[in-house]
């Protein structure tokens, strides 16, 4: 790696060691709602070949599965952080260390950040088609094209959170068949909202009682389903997913993990401040929709 100036080596090492071969931090609330991949190739196809075929006493009856296909390609994404040449030399105690050990919460944050941002949209004209039909990831009609299952299905609704609600979602989601017309069999169990719904969302997952109506019977919720909030939702907004599901509704894809770039460290002697250090970092990655079928948006 070339650089120029006299930079001191614990700091070139932090710069390369703070985000070299780094996983995502385990309790980054990404990974709640959509899966990892790493991609082999700048292009990739994910397939998907649905449901099973549901077993028949023809025995000559003959099914297939319906392949379908995804090109999925990653997004380069920068960071370049900059000290200046006096703040280096005056460092005496070395805590400009920690700036560079930084750098990969920053690139996880984004991550996150981006993928409630997609959840939250449902948009596949911005953020690429899902992986069943044409129709935007959140829609009143998704059908399975070539399927067995020609029954359109939801999963947008236009409810206000309460207990009420949040039964009515949960009952239609858990009755949602594959392409194949087998029950997905899914006990949708994670609630995610904005922070301005947390006490109802509080109550409904929290609550062993019916927390809005006056004989109080049993809620069938408490404990079994658990919440939490993301600032990027819209205010209204809450989806219902089966987190339990091998399966999960959103994926990122990974080409390269954050990294120093390629002679990413150099010097610029004219700046004020004694000059300038600047590192650039890269990550190429990208965050897409899946299945339609495994979220359900209770209200945008």
């Amino acid at each position: 790696m070339a650089t120029s100036g006299n930079l001191p080596k614990h700091l070139e090492v932090a710069a390369r060691t703070g985000v070299l071969g780094a996983q995502a931090m385990d309790n980054m609330p990404y990974r709640r709602v959509a899966m990892e991949v790493d991609l082999t190739a700048r292009s990739t196809t994910f397939v998907d070949l649905g449901g099973m075929p549901i077993p028949s006493k023809n025995p000559k009856a003959v099914d297939t599965m319906v392949e379908k296909g995804k090109t999925v390609e990653p997004q380069d994404w920068y960071l370049t952080v900059t000290i200046s040449g006096n703040a280096v030399k005056d460092d005496q105690t070395g805590q400009l260390l920690s700036r560079f050990q930084n750098i990969l919460p920053a690139f996880q944050r984004h991550i996150n950040d981006h993928v409630f941002t997609v959840l939250n949209a449902g948009d596949t004209a911005t953020y690429g088609k899902g992986i069943t039909d044409a129709s935007t990831f959140f829609a009143n009609a998704h059908l399975y094209p070539g399927g067995k299952n020609t029954t359109a299905q939801d999963n947008l609704n236009a409810l206000t959170l309460s207990d009420v609600n949040f039964d009515t979602a949960w009952v239609a989601m858990s009755q949602r068949k594959d392409d194949q017309g087998n029950y997905y069999n899914l006990n949708p169990n994670l609630l995610i909202c904005n922070p301005s719904n947390n006490k109802i969302a509080a109550n409904i997952t929290g609550n062993t009682q019916s927390y809005s109506t006056a004989n109080r019977e049993m809620n069938p919720y408490a404990n079994g389903v658990q919440y939490f909030t993301v600032p990027q939702f819209d205010t209204t907004a809450w989806v219902l997913i089966d987190e339990s599901y091998p399966v999960k509704p959103l994926y990122v894809a990974i080409r390269e993990r954050p990294t120093l770039m390629y002679d990413g460290i150099r010097f610029d002697p004219q700046q004020e401040d004694g000059g300038r250090w600047y590192f650039h970092y890269q990550g190429r990655y990208v965050v897409g929709y899946g299945d339609p079928m495994l979220a359900t948006m209770g209200n945008s």
